[in-house]
């Protein structure tokens, strides 16, 4: 048991030394100020679908919330906002590519937009509504280390996964030790992003409130500054996937986050959390 840890330990050391280094702190870029970038992250893409119902798939209702939050981002905030997205269109993006386009950009948010299913032989699947937004930390229950594992499982659609990951396994409750033994620097700022996302999606867009909660989702924790996971709903519910299928469904959802983000730059404004790579 005690060399199953040690193994596990020395992947999480493998992991923090796998990402770029962080180029320079908010204090460190006093007096050079950045503009306020945001990532927004499309989840899945490409021979990816993520969740499906029986209707829609996961990657094209997330990549249209994420463009319409773009164009409302654009309209309602102008310059102010600087948006960059991990994809617009329908492309297979890696995890770790995700986080890297967030880190090399010096992002001051990275928010990245998924719909949410339970597996089919789920006790209460069709009935199962509501959005939630998640913060990197651990897991408070098996339901939190459950949605963590369905969304890592993406890595393994990519080639050459285990050298790309220092042999993480996301079916493996094990390897989520990792959470563990690192903790993200930006969890309060997390944490009122994503109460921000998560009162919007319930006040404006209507969804059932499934709460602010913590898991291991790799690209969250790859990132270098505050970062949240939206599941928008669940598509495996009959009434909830109809309106994420809709237009004005998505509609709301992409005015939604974007007011969480506005909101969250008040209070954060222009302040840089790492330099772009050069």
């Amino acid at each position: 048991m005690f060399k199953r840890i040690l193994d596990i330990a020395l992947v999480a050391a493998a992991f923090i030394l796998m990402l770029p280094p962080q180029r320079a702190t908010a204090a460190e870029t006093a007096g050079k100020q950045q503009p306020f970038t945001l990532v927004l992250d499309a989840g899945h893409g490409g021979h990816d679908h993520g969740c499906r119902g029986n209707i829609s798939r996961e990657k094209d209702i997330t990549l249209d919330v994420v463009l319409r939050t773009r164009e409302l981002i654009k309209k309602n905030y102008g310059d102010s906002i600087k948006t960059i997205l991990t994809r617009d269109d329908d492309t297979f993006i890696p995890l770790d590519r995700r986080a890297a386009i967030a880190n090399d950009a010096g992002a001051n948010l990275f928010v990245s937009v998924h719909v949410n299913s339970l597996d089919r032989k789920a006790k209460g699947r069709a009935l199962v509504h509501g959005a939630s937004v998640y913060t990197v930390g651990l897991h408070k229950n098996d339901a939190n280390l459950a949605v963590a594992m369905r969304e890592n499982s993406v890595i393994e659609l990519e080639e050459d996964s285990s050298e790309s990951y220092q042999g993480f396994d996301p079916n493996s409750s094990e390897s989520y030790i990792i959470f563990e033994l690192t903790q993200n620097r930006h969890v309060a700022q997390s944490i009122e992003m994503a109460q921000l996302a998560q009162n919007e999606l319930t006040g404006h867009a209507g969804r059932a409130d499934k709460g602010v909660r913590q898991a291991g989702f790799l690209v969250l924790w790859a990132t270098r500054m505050p970062s949240v996971l939206v599941e928008l709903d669940f598509i495996c519910n009959k009434e909830a996937e109809q309106f994420l299928a809709s237009e004005s469904g998505r509609q709301k959802c992409a005015e939604a986050l974007a007011s969480a983000v506005g909101d969250y730059r008040k209070k954060h404004p222009r302040t840089a959390t790492a330099t772009p790579v050069k």
